[in-house]
């Protein structure tokens, strides 16, 4: 875990990083490698541009930059950029698909507490 400027606590899992297994997080996390299970975060994921997950997200928020191949549930925002490539369902309440982002699967638009009860 880092301490950044604001004192909140966040993870980062670096480039060349494998992870096997589910990551529960109270706070932002960060992955630039792989991962090869589901995240449940109540705070922000960011999904770097080298990273490969294979598995499911929920989270508060994310920004995805690199490869999901899972279904993502977010509460508030999901931000795809245009380096990521998404094959599976999104459920949240605001979604920003930035041009060239590939997103293959369904998609539905929900209220908060809709959401949140997946």
């Amino acid at each position: 875990m880092k301490e950044v400027q604001s004192g909140m606590v966040h993870n980062n899992f670096a480039v060349n990083t494998t992870v096997i297994g589910n990551i529960s997080a109270s706070s932002d996390i960060r992955i630039d490698g792989s991962l090869q299970g589901n995240v449940e975060c109540a705070g922000k994921v960011i999904i770097g541009e080298t990273s490969r997950v294979q598995g499911n997200i929920t989270a508060a928020n994310a920004e995805i930059n690199g490869k999901v191949n899972g279904n993502i549930t977010i509460k508030d925002t999901l931000t795809l950029k245009a380096t990521s490539r998404i094959e599976g369902d999104i459920a949240t309440q605001i979604l920003i698909i930035e041009p060239k982002a590939v997103f293959n699967g369904g998609c539905k638009m929900q209220h908060e507490k809709t959401v949140a009860a997946k």
